[in-house]
């Protein structure tokens, strides 16, 4: 993944410190989540923001192996 340099308000900034602190995540990394989940939101928009989030937890779950099988019948 390359880097490039975005110019992004200093306001949106300061937030993304400051939720990103709670979320132990870097300003950068806030801002990537908000990224992350505005593009599902806009290309799912019957999603609310837990299904999404919920969506994105199963979804690393699953990446970590963290599975079970399930038993039909």
């Amino acid at each position: 993944m390359s880097h490039v340099a975005v110019k992004i308000d200093s306001d949106i900034v300061e937030s993304a410190k400051i939720y990103g602190m709670a979320e132990s995540r870097s300003a950068t990394k806030q801002i990537e989540y908000w990224a992350k989940i505005g593009k599902i939101a806009q290309d799912n928009p019957d999603l609310t923001f837990q299904d999404i989030a919920d969506l994105l937890l199963s979804m690393a779950h699953v990446k970590a192996g963290n599975t079970t099988p399930y038993s039909f019948g």
